[in-house]
């Protein structure tokens, strides 16, 4: 597989997620309506619940998001992302998915900061859905995540490991040497 700069490999994702975006809408109208819901931000908030994993080059999207807002919303973020991943103890070792966390990207009163460019592919399928019968095809996501995985391979030349968001986020803001190390 020739390999391709992260740049562009963002450009993929973006058309990838926005595909992703046009399939889920065929499903949408089952589901609760996240502006009219009587607990806006509920399901990112509830630490019981949250255990969403990313690529590093969804976590790369995140941290470019992160990178042109506001120092002091930017540094605010910071803080929740490196309070998750200590309060949590979310590492890269071990049973990854047994750890559940608060999304640090939700803020109350604006809803979640990455929605319109970065929000992460298993984020956009999520949705409160009356039923089971309601729920979008489990190879939507399937395929999603395959078509991530084989983006992050040929942008970093080798496999990465899906992390917890918070995790995945703070390593994305290191050089890539460090990570890979």
């Amino acid at each position: 597989m020739k390999p391709i700069s992260e740049t562009r490999a963002l450009d993929k994702l973006n058309k990838l997620k926005a595909g992703l975006k046009f399939e889920i809408t065929k499903f949408e109208s089952r589901a609760k309506n996240c502006l009219t819901c009587a607990t806006p931000g509920a399901c990112c908030l509830d630490a019981h619940f949250v255990n969403v994993h990313i690529s590093r080059l969804e976590a790369v999207a995140i941290r470019n998001v992160l990178n042109a807002m506001p120092d002091a919303q930017r540094l605010s973020v910071e803080r929740r992302i490196e309070d998750a991943v200590s309060k949590y103890g979310l590492t890269a070792n071990g049973d990854t998915f047994s750890r559940t966390f608060a999304c640090p990207l939700f803020e109350k009163g604006v809803g979640c900061l990455v929605h319109a460019t970065a929000k992460p592919a298993v984020c956009i399928i999520h949705a409160c859905y009356n039923s089971q019968a309601d729920l979008p095809p489990d190879d939507l996501r399937t395929e999603a995540e395959r078509q991530i995985d084989a983006l992050n391979t040929r942008t970093y030349s080798r496999p990465q490991r899906w992390l917890p968001l918070p995790l995945a986020i703070k390593r994305a803001s290191r050089p890539l040497t460090d990570v890979l190390a």
